[in-house]
């Protein structure tokens, strides 16, 4: 063993004074000190110095110590492949000597030093780690005994999987018993170090722990009353992983497992609180949660709905007293990266609504900023999935607490009462209605209150009930609300203006074409904002404009509404760099505006499309220079994806008009590489762009056909969703516009479509845009589609049963009449056979084909 290595004096005082150096506030004294670090990698032995320091260096002050290691530990990261194996046995040996280390800074350190190592060569390259630490357990010696649980419970968490392999010879047989005999150890951090290592192995339902399931429960009863925070907090996450993996287990005692649930949800530290919490949260989700909750929905419910207030530290958090700050700039780490949703083409159904797939979008994030996860967030989302679990009979416990709240003299808790009606309103909403005639005014009311913190989760609140004050007389609810709103959208309160928002979109989504009279007084407001709004909200505000633009449609092309929103909107757009990322909001807001604003988008369009098409150019260029990474940075293909969304906009909006922009550019050449693209949201959106050129100006697009229909055929795999729909919708159009030519293209794609329509739990955009295709190829080639008739007729009739009549439609119902009339047998073999069947069946054919189908067929029907 080379354990008789002894550092160089000068060379250890040179790395000392690194060291020290390095703890420096300078920022340029810094960068020169990770530069030497970076050049003392070329020496063999420069990470025993760094070692010998952490471990053997006892006069040193601790932080020097400690930050010798974790520059270590970065090293093991980077660069441990490379190390020579006396260096790598050095540091191992080292490292099991030091972990009872008297400084609990020191021992963290070599812990963490052991699991970067461990997690580097999977822990078979160091066999005799785990049986020492786990040897040490038994130390007498408290800091042994602690330092290697610290160093296990790392492990555990870093390595959960390997542990539990084939691998390593299962060492969890030995190491889960072990840790059940430390639950009644003496000393609280080892206890509570104990259940981490064992909590690591729930949701996994790691064999070894699901033998000794018994045990570990009883052993966490006993510990549930336990004097030390971290160790109740360990307690109630185990029981509510447990409540989701092993519930069998827990349900003869789960009268007991509530009423302690109960208890420590309103514990005097904050952490234990919100982990027992969680627990309220996993049990909605449990089919048992109704009969077993709702006895103890008396006591329940008050103690979330306390829970909902905020903190003394949240407020401290929020500047809850600091009322305008509108003028202060925002702290750009405060600005959440924004990730940019690619188009998906939906049909739109008889509602009127095109349905998306679930999208939860207003969930509880009302106050997104302060330390992100809290008990007031957790009481608020436990709140809500039992309203939506128990609906109207949740009102019985609620409504005596709602009256006593909302009309608080004390902002604070009036503040939790609206908090409260919020959560509850989708899941009571039916119950509410009676009270929304009293409860709407209060709230609009409470819009003005002189606290910032009132006004910007009323807000919220009454955005959750838009849809019921949609539905209302405009006059008496929505244009109150809608005028208090706007003026909050002026706050002079940054907290409150990107609620009010928010808030707002909200009821742009809900509203739709309501707005129409008031568009003049909405843009007014919304502009305005434009000069008063920080950075932060201006990201917001985008979003705003872009769903007002969605909501009203071709309404907004006035000539009045054009010169208020395009001005500011463009001065944005010249001000922005094409490296900064607050073009994508912007980009999303202008695509939806010139869809809405159609031919009035004409005077804008040609700077607009010259610098997508710049944009996706700048990025493929960027993405070619991948084969040399060490040079260049990766480009960020958002950039791309939103320029792609930008340019199906204007394709959308201006129809025929795109056709004189897409001539003189090159947008068809950089299609097809993004088509081709690693990045699934690439190419999902440069196939909704082809769609939407197929559209505008086919004659450029006809060219490219017999390069781009093999990569649309490659494309049709229904892992991918959305790509996989955007691809179907765009071969559709195709056809449309090539008619019979389309025919040589028909083998491509077709059995990839009838699979797709046939496969089972597919989401209803993918069915219905299928379906339509389907009829659309056979529309413009009945001869060779037709044949499949009898493997795809039945799902095309039921997955197009509800949507709307449009030209879509229309085109996919003559392709089918056209390919019964080419193929009869095809519905013949599948159906007639079974009279009733058949009688069931047509009742849900919609009424032009019913009528085909009776012309058809009607002389033959006594015969099957």
């Amino acid at each position: 063993m080379e354990c008789q290595w002894k550092p160089d004096e000068q060379g250890l005082q040179q790395i000392l004074h690194l060291l020290k150096e390095s703890q420096s506030p300078d920022t340029s004294t810094q960068r020169s000190v990770q530069q030497k670090l970076e050049q003392l990698n070329q020496y063999p032995d420069f990470n025993n110095y760094l070692i010998f320091v952490l471990t053997k260096l006892k006069t040193e002050d601790e932080p020097t110590r400690s930050l010798s290691g974790l520059i270590l530990k970065n090293n093991v990261k980077a660069h441990y492949q490379n190390f020579p194996n006396g260096v790598s046995d050095f540091i191992k040996n080292e490292c099991l000597q030091n972990i009872g280390d008297s400084s609990p800074l020191i021992r963290a350190t070599v812990g963490i030093l052991i699991t970067t190592i461990a997690s580097k060569g999977e822990l078979q390259n160091w066999p005799e780690l785990l049986p020492k630490l786990c040897l040490l357990l038994d130390s007498e010696d408290y800091n042994t005994c602690e330092g290697a649980f610290g160093a296990l419970q790392k492990i555990c968490e870093d390595s959960a999987e390997i542990l539990d392999s084939d691998m390593l010879d299962r060492p969890l047989n030995v190491m889960i018993p072990k840790f059940l005999q430390f639950f009644k150890h003496s000393s609280p951090k080892i206890r509570s170090h104990a259940i981490a290592c064992v909590n690591q192995f729930i949701i996994s339902r790691t064999q070894a722990l699901m033998l000794h399931i018994d045990p570990f429960i009883e052993n966490l009863f006993a510990l549930a009353g336990d004097e030390e925070p971290e160790v109740r907090k360990n307690v109630c996450r185990a029981l509510v992983m447990l409540l989701e993996v092993r519930l069998d287990r827990l349900l003869p005692h789960m009268h007991n497992i509530i009423e302690y649930m109960l208890q420590r949800t309103q514990d005097q530290d904050e952490n234990v609180a919100l982990e027992a919490c969680e627990f309220w949260l996993t049990l909605a989700e449990q089919p048992v949660c109704k009969e077993v909750l709702c006895g103890h929905l008396p006591k329940l419910i008050p103690v979330l709905v306390n829970g909902m207030k905020y903190s003394e530290i949240d407020i401290i958090l929020l500047k809850g007293d600091v009322e305008e700050d509108e003028a202060i700039p925002d702290n750009e780490q405060d600005i959440r990266p924004r990730f940019h949703r690619s188009r998906t083409v939906a049909q739109q159904h008889e509602g009127g609504d095109s349905i998306e797939e679930e999208d939860d979008e207003d969930d509880l994030d009302d106050d997104e900023t302060i330390s992100d996860w809290n008990l007031r967030k957790c009481s608020a989302a436990a709140l809500d999935v039992l309203a939506n679990v128990f609906r109207d009979d949740l009102l019985l416990h609620i409504l005596p607490l709602l009256k006593e709240l909302l009309f608080h003299p004390e902002w604070l808790i009036k503040e939790s009462g609206i908090l409260v009606l919020g959560a509850i309103a989708e899941g009571c909403m039916q119950g509410m209605i009676p009270y929304l005639p009293e409860l709407i005014p209060h709230l609009v009311q409470c819009l003005s209150d002189k606290k910032a913190l009132v006004r910007s989760i009323t807000c919220w609140t009454l955005s959750r009930y838009a849809h019921w004050v949609v539905s209302q007389p405009p006059d008496i609810y929505l244009k109150p609300l809608m005028t208090e709103l706007l003026k909050r959208i002026l706050d002079s309160n940054k907290r409150v203006q990107e609620a009010a928002c928010s808030a707002f979109a909200t009821l742009e989504e809900e509203a739709c074409t309501e707005l129409v009279p008031y568009l003049a007084y909405i843009l007014d407001t919304l502009v305005f904002a434009f000069g008063k709004y920080q950075h932060k909200n201006l990201l917001i505000l985008y979003d705003a404009i872009g769903t007002l633009a969605d909501s009203v449609g071709h309404h907004l092309n006035k000539p009045e509404y054009i010169e208020m929103l395009m001005p500011p909107l463009i001065q944005k757009w010249n001000q922005l760099k094409d490296e900064d990322k607050d073009l994508f909001p912007l980009l999303e807001c202008l695509s939806s505006v010139a869809t809405a604003l159609q031919s009035g988008f004409l005077p804008y369009c040609e700077p607009v499309y010259q610098r997508c098409v710049n944009l996706v150019q700048k990025t493929l260029a960027q993405a070619l220079h991948q084969t040399q990474p060490e040079f260049y940075e990766a480009p960020d293909k958002d950039f791309m994806i939103v320029a792609l969304d930008l340019l199906s906009g204007l394709a959308e909006g201006l129809g025929g008009n795109i056709e004189q922009l897409v001539a003189r550019s090159n947008i068809l050449t950089l299609m097809y590489e993004c088509m081709q693209d690693k990045m699934p949201e690439v190419r999902q959106s440069s196939f909704a762009l082809l769609g939407d050129l197929t559209k505008a100006c086919f004659q450029h697009v006809k060219p490219c056909i017999a390069n781009l229909m093999p990569i649309l055929g490659t494309n049709l795999n229904p892992e991918l969703i959305s790509v996989c729909n955007n691809a179907t919708w765009a071969i559709g159009e195709i056809s449309i516009q090539m008619g019979s030519e389309m025919q040589p293209y028909v083998p491509m794609v077709l059995q990839q479509l009838v699979e797709i329509i046939n496969r089972p739990n597919t989401p209803k955009t993918l069915l219905e845009n299928t379906a339509i295709t389907i009829g659309r190829l056979g529309y413009v080639c009945p001869q060779e589609v037709a044949p499949m008739l009898q493997q795809f007729i039945r799902p095309w009739c039921t997955s197009l049963r509800n949507i709307r009549d449009n030209e879509e439609k229309d085109s996919a119902f003559r392709g089918i009449c056209t390919m019964i009339t080419v193929n009869p047998g095809g519905v013949v073999q599948m159906i007639f056979k079974k009279y009733e069947n058949w009688r069931h069946f047509s009742d849900q054919f919609p009424l032009p084909l019913k009528e085909r189908l009776a012309a058809f067929y009607g002389k033959h029907k006594k015969s099957y």
